[in-house]
């Protein structure tokens, strides 16, 4: 029986199951840079909280890097995690290390710079465990590709990571396809935290997604709302202006909010895109988890690029 037979035959049931991805993210995660020093400067009450509410929610998926609030936003979080114990199980903790600032905190740093050797990232990841006040970290990305990797020594270092428990699983953030291609030949990553955007579209053209896609991985968008700007109703920049009106008109249809009409963009796209919010506001975190319910069709998608691209596609 040829393929095509087969194919048509009213009697044959094809059943196609497409690949699990080797890790399943929450809907959304939930991003803790403006948490301290660099944002709300949350105390410890406040912190638990906000934790408690994204629990509640169902986001599961917490985003940290050693480097947050000069290397003290891990710290503080950790505290909250230490006075309550329980909240550890309920929760996935990706961290990120790689980028050395110069800060009180890290005095040795004499100037911004990337750093993958493997002393550097097991220092990271002991000072990471000390501050989170747990026995290990269930994501660790590189933060920001280094020039000088050596792809067989990162792969090394989170293979002995990983045997210890210390780490259960690894990925790379702002990586182009050519850097996550030569250090995923040496150990399986998960992730590519990227920034993905409306404002910032590159991972649709530049092959990254096309790579997440063939690998099942799911690429997770950092700033995707473009640091805010979008939602700044007073904002001159013509682009912003065509994205909003846009987005207003299909959230309009919908009975919803350009905030979830924005959201429901990513989830779109076939390679599942995890937004990382960033936000600070248990409304906008509500309203994310509201968003799930919206979908938009193939048009409105093309119709926020088009408002994006300032033009109709080629």
């Amino acid at each position: 029986m040829s393929f095509l037979t087969m194919f048509c035959d009213r009697n044959n049931i094809l059943n196609i199951t497409m690949v699990k991805k080797s890790y399943e993210f929450s809907p959304f995660i939930i991003g803790t840079m403006r948490l301290g020093k660099w944002g709300a400067n949350y105390n410890s009450l406040e912190t638990h909280e906000f934790i408690e509410q994204c629990l509640s929610l169902g986001f599961e998926d917490f985003d940290l890097a050693d480097i947050y609030g000069d290397y003290t936003t891990e710290q503080e979080f950790g505290e909250v995690l230490k006075t309550n114990s329980q909240l550890r199980s309920k929760m996935r903790l990706t961290s990120k290390c790689g980028i050395k600032l110069p800060t009180s905190n890290r005095p040795s740093h004499t100037i911004k710079s990337y750093d993958s050797t493997s002393s550097h990232i097991s220092l990271s990841v002991e000072h990471s465990l000390k501050s989170l006040h747990t026995d290990y970290i269930d994501i660790l990305l590189i933060h920001r590709p280094d020039y000088l990797m050596n792809p067989e020594e990162v792969a090394e270092t989170f293979h002995r990571l990983k045997k210890s428990g210390k780490v259960l699983h690894f990925g790379v953030s702002n990586f182009t396809v050519p850097q996550f291609d030569i250090l995923n030949a040496y150990i399986p990553l998960i992730t590519n935290q990227i920034e993905i955007s409306l404002l910032q579209r590159a991972a649709f053209e530049d092959g990254t997604l096309i790579k997440c896609l063939k690998h099942k991985i799911a690429p997770t968008a950092w700033s995707p709302f473009g640091g805010g700007e979008i939602f700044k109703e007073d904002t001159t920049n013509p682009t912003i202006q065509s994205i909003r009106k846009t987005a207003q008109a299909i959230a309009k249809k919908y009975d919803s909010g350009i905030f979830e009409v924005l959201l429901a963009w990513f989830r779109n796209h076939p390679s599942g895109i995890i937004p990382v919010l960033g936000t600070t506001k248990m409304e906008r975190i509500e309203r994310a988890k509201q968003s799930l319910d919206l979908t938009i069709t193939h048009e409105e998608w093309y119709a926020l690029w088009q408002a994006a691209l300032g033009k109709e596609i080629a």
